[in-house]
């Protein structure tokens, strides 16, 4: 037999899809308050929500006589008609947030509009709902909800602790202020203060309570297209979570937690983050109303856009330009470069780099860098030039140099895979010719190899490195990558590692860049390979031109610098 549900029981279906916990409590209250136009929002926690959660605002407060409306299902005052769904520009719109929390708390309301000489106070629980009664309150709106799930004790069961619960609240409402620097936010549990920001402008205190001390390194983003605006900060290279769950969205004010534009982050930071390391930050999307759908879930906790696609293009391209923005400025900070020295001016240094090029084998497949083009460094604060110069090699690994104000470390066989990987890209772009060489380079592979090398001469070709068959599991190379100078040594390529690295999962880069990434990490100086110091010099200089100087393809960091406090400290003088 079909019958018509009684509404206690519908309410109390309605708020499971709506109140799962008490952070749902404080999620509706918190976003009428910010409808309402509030510029202060407090709340107020007792037992982790569970016997008490009280939320506060001094927003515009609600008429007398719309009060008993308010804790009425489907009763809202943000949307008329089915039409304003198309273009829907508040927080809340469902009317079902505070009719849902009196399903399952006990609810009071007291509100006072401006005008108005006194607050009215309305009680609520389950379908009763109480008389209205005059009580003294400020302009604004205070809503309390106390015994939550008192009439649903199952759904206590699945709660945890009061602490666990508190810290939802506290991570989640932190979050939201980072979006609405312009209100004041305060929250308390048990009669202590967790944090109070303070309205303005100043997002620094509330990106440190949410991001930690990495917030003072984050990267600021901007860009705008046809169907969005980005802005926000993320994380500085090298500067990674192992999971994606402080990446941050906000669409148009509302706070997600949705991988909406996890491609986005994963496609800019490409060669930025190390495989397995992700990055972090807060992106806050404006896109116009009716090319976004909220209504979506009970919670409002997701949306679809209608150009999806452009959208992600956008917030994809406005945090690669600030990364790369960020590297170049990263690397002036970390390295200035000295003008040359006299005798190596006057022909030392060209004398190196003759030799180069004439001890280089026409056959050999590896390749190196060009001339150095030395430039002076930024002036201290006495107006002094501060120049870096390259001291020694360490362990036949390391670029040793200083400016005098700190120690500057570079992963030889980084920056050249680095160098080395965006020449092969450029070449690709530019579509330049590569250089025959008069002794082809043969070689041969095991079966189960040649099938994934063949499906790699394209790109190959592309970055110039022409490779073709020559009988049964044999290939010869017949050209390498112009533009490309010899290192002045011959190695021999280990054709085998370079096919095995080509399944590497490098994030970010599509399966051309793979293969110029692999390439690239097998055709350049290695750790542990003597380096003299004309080669060091062009080495660095050549990496300062790089559109990503401070991480190689894989995204290891090819350069670290050691500022005199670091050291100070390791000689306990700190």
């Amino acid at each position: 037999m079909i019958r018509l549900l009684d509404s206690e029981t519908i309410g109390q279906i309605a708020a499971g899809e709506v109140i799962e916990r008490p952070l749902s409590v404080v999620k509706e209250l918190v976003e009428n308050a910010l409808d309402a136009d509030a510029t202060r929002i407090s709340v107020r926690v007792r037992g982790g929500g569970l016997i008490e959660v009280e939320v506060a605002d001094d927003g515009v407060g609600i008429a007398p006589e719309d009060l008993p409306l308010a804790v009425r299902r489907h009763a809202t005052s943000k949307i008329a008609d089915a039409s304003e769904l198309l273009r829907v520009d508040t927080l809340g719109f469902r009317g079902e947030g505070l009719a849902s929390i009196a399903a399952v708390a006990k609810v009071t309301i007291v509100s006072r509009t401006a005008g108005a000489d006194i607050a009215t106070a309305l009680d609520a629980h389950g379908d009763e709902i109480g008389e209205l009664r005059p009580l003294a309150g400020p302009p604004g709106t205070r809503v309390v909800v106390r015994d939550l799930f008192a009439n649903v004790p199952v759904r206590r069961e699945y709660l945890r602790s009061p602490v666990a619960e508190f810290a939802r609240i506290s991570l989640w409402l932190a979050t939201l202020a980072l979006a609405y620097p312009q209100i004041g936010f305060t929250l308390e549990h048990d009669g202590k203060t967790a944090f109070a920001f303070a309205p303005g402008e100043d997002l620094a205190p509330r990106l440190r309570h949410v991001f930690g001390t990495s917030s003072t390194t984050m990267v600021a983003v901007r860009g705008d297209g046809r169907h969005a605006g980005v802005s926000g900060w993320v994380s500085s290279p090298g500067d990674d979570r192992p999971d994606r769950r402080n990446q941050i969205l906000f669409v148009n004010g509302r706070l997600l937690r949705s991988s909406l534009v996890s491609g986005a982050w994963t496609a800019a930071y490409r060669t930025f983050a190390m495989v397995g390391r992700h990055p972090f930050g807060v992106l806050y999307l404006s896109v116009p109303p009716d090319e976004v759908d909220p209504n979506v879930h009970p919670t409002k906790s997701d949306v679809r856009l209608r150009h999806g696609d452009r959208v992600i293009a956008v917030v994809k391209d406005a945090i690669a330009t600030s990364l790369r923005s960020g590297a170049a400025e990263r690397l002036q900070r970390a390295i200035s470069f000295a003008p040359p020295s006299r005798e190596y001016a006057s022909g030392e240094a060209a004398s190196d780099e003759r030799a180069w090029d004439e001890d280089a084998s026409p056959g050999a497949a590896p390749f190196g860098w060009g001339e150095p083009l030395l430039s002076a460094g930024p002036s201290d604060e006495n107006g002094e030039r501060k120049t870096l110069r390259v001291l020694a090699q360490v362990d036949r690994t390391f670029i040793l140099a200083s400016d005098g104000d700190a120690v500057v470390l570079i992963d030889q066989h980084a920056a050249h895979e680095r160098i080395v990987f965006e020449q092969l890209a450029a070449n690709a772009t530019a579509h330049v010719a590569a250089e025959p060489l008069l002794i082809p380079y043969t070689f041969e592979v095991r079966p189960e190899e040649a099938d994934r090398l063949d499906a790699t001469l394209d790109a190959l070709a592309a970055g110039g490195l022409h490779v073709e068959h020559f009988g049964e599991r044999a290939y010869r190379v017949t050209a390498t990558p112009a533009r490309l100078v010899h290192a002045g040594r011959t190695r021999s390529f280990d054709v085998a590692d370079f096919i095995e690295c080509l399944s590497d999962d490098v994030r970010g880069l599509d399966a051309d860049q793979r293969v110029w990434a692999s390439l690239a990490c097998h055709s350049v100086v290695t750790a542990h390979e003597k380096l003299e110091y004309a080669e060091m010099t062009a080495l660095v200089e050549r990496l300062q031109r790089c559109e990503n100087p401070m991480h190689c393809p894989h995204g290891r960091p090819t350069i670290v610098r050691l500022e005199a406090d670091r050291i100070a400290r390791l000689f306990k003088r700190m």
